[in-house]
C-alpha cells in the first residue's frame, strides 16, 4: 500500500516541503479501525518500544528491591533531555541501583536540552555516558541484570537472557511472533526491531488498557509503568516534547522514538494508535497528533489545546516573524 501526504509546510503560500508516512488505528480486538497509507508498515520501534522493554524488570521486582520511585520508573522509559530535573533523578537512580557508569553501553553525552547543555558545559565540561537520553533505560535493564545474577557485562547482548525476555513481551503485546521480529541495533547499542506499526499500536493499547494483558504479573507491570509514565509525565520526554504533553492527560499513554516512529492510546476509547513520518522527521509529531485526536472526535479540549499551543502551525524566521505554515493534510480512511 502506497504512503500517504501527512503534512505540507508552505513559506510564502509555495509549499517547501511535505512528510509523507503510515497511520494505523487499532481497536480492543487489535482490528485496524483506521488508517493512512499503510496501517501495517513494519519499521524499528526505536525508542517507543521503551515501556515495552521496562516490563521484565518492574515485573521482577526491582522496584521493591531498590525502592523505585515513580519518577525513577518513568526515567526507565524516556527518552530525556537530561534537563536539571533529570539529571538529578538520574544520578539518585544510580546511586540506588549501583550502576557503574563505565559499565554503561550507551556512549557518553551532553545534555540534548539546549539550556541545560550550555549550563551543563559551563560547570562539567565533559561528556557522561548517564547524560545519554537513553540511559534510564540502560540502568533499568542493569538493575534487573543485577537481581538475576546475570553477567552485567554482556546486558546489550541480543542473546543475553533480560534481552531475550524484553523480546518476548514485545512479541506478546504486539502480536507479532518473535520469528517475525526483524533484529538491528538501536543507536544507544541496545537490541530493536522492527514490526508492523499495527502491531505497535496493539502493545500501546494493551499499556494503556491492562486489562487486555492475560498474564497477571506482566498486566501489573504495566499498570505500574504506566501510572509512573502519568505520574511524572516530565520525566519522560522534558519540556515542549510531545509525549509529557500528552501524558498530562491521564486518559494517555505515549512514547516516541527516534526516526519518526510515535505511538500512543486512549483509555477510555480504547484505541491504540501508531504512526510513522517516513523522512524520520519529529518536528510534525504534534501537529499530526492533534489532527488525528480532532478527526476521531477526542473530547478532552485541554489536550487538544495544549498541542495547539505548544506545536503551532505557525513557521517562524529566526527574528520570530510568521513566515508560512505547516498543514496536516491527511484524512483517516475507515
Amino acid at each position: 500500500m502506497l504512503d500517504a501526504l501527512l503534512l505540507t509546510e508552505l513559506r510564502g503560500g509555495v509549499m517547501e516541503s511535505a512528510h509523507r508516512g503510515h497511520i494505523s488505528i487499532v481497536n480492543e480486538k487489535g482490528e485496524v479501525v483506521y488508517f493512512a497509507g499503510d496501517p501495517h508498515f513494519k519499521t524499528f520501534t526505536r525508542s517507543a518500544a521503551k515501556p515495552l522493554q521496562a516490563i521484565p524488570g518492574i515485573r521482577a521486582g526491582i522496584q521493591e528491591k531498590y525502592g523505585l520511585t515513580s519518577e525513577e520508573i518513568a526515567l526507565m522509559v524516556s527518552s530525556h533531555r537530561s534537563e536539571d530535573f533529570h539529571q538529578r533523578v538520574l544520578m539518585q537512580m544510580k546511586n540506588k541501583i549501583g550502576v557503574d557508569e563505565t559499565g554503561l553501553v550507551c556512549a557518553p553525552s551532553y545534555p540534548l536540552h539546549e539550556e541545560s547543555r550550555t549550563e551543563y558545559i559551563k560547570k562539567e565540561g565533559h561528556k557522561r555516558k548517564i547524560l545519554h537520553n537513553c540511559s534510564g533505560k540502560h540502568m533499568g535493564v542493569l538493575a534487573y541484570t543485577k537481581l538475576k545474577g546475570a553477567d552485567p557485562s554482556t546486558y546489550a547482548d541480543p542473546d543475553h537472557p533480560v534481552q531475550q525476555e524484553i523480546k518476548e513481551v514485545i512479541s506478546q503485546l504486539t502480536d507479532v511472533s518473535q520469528e517475525e521480529l526483524s533484529p538491528g541495533t538501536d543507536g544507544c547499542g541496545f537490541p530493536v526491531y522492527a514490526l508492523p506499526i499495527s502491531g505497535m499500536a496493539r502493545a500501546f493499547l494493551k499499556l494503556a488498557c491492562p486489562d487486555l494483558i492475560a498474564d497477571e504479573s506482566t498486566r501489573q507491570a504495566a499498570q505500574l509503568i504506566t501510572a509512573a509514565m502519568n505520574t511524572a509525565p516530565e520525566m519522560v520526554g522534558g519540556t515542549g516534547r510531545v509525549d509529557t504533553v500528552l501524558l498530562q492527560d491521564s486518559n494517555i499513554v505515549a512514547k516516541g522514538g527516534f526516526q519518526g516512529v510515535f505511538c500512543f492510546a486512549l483509555r477510555e476509547e480504547r484505541l491504540g494508535i501508531s504512526f510513522k513520518v517516513l523522512d524520520g522527521s519529529e518536528e510534525e509529531w504534534g501537529l499530526i497528533t492533534a489532527s488525528i485526536l480532532e478527526q476521531i472526535g477526542y473530547r478532552n479540549q485541554v489536550t487538544l489545546n495544549a498541542l495547539r499551543k505548544q506545536f503551532s502551525q505557525d513557521i517562524r524566521n529566526d527574528a520570530g516573524t510568521v513566515v508560512g505554515t505547516a498543514q496536516p493534510v491527511f484524512v483517516l480512511q475507515h
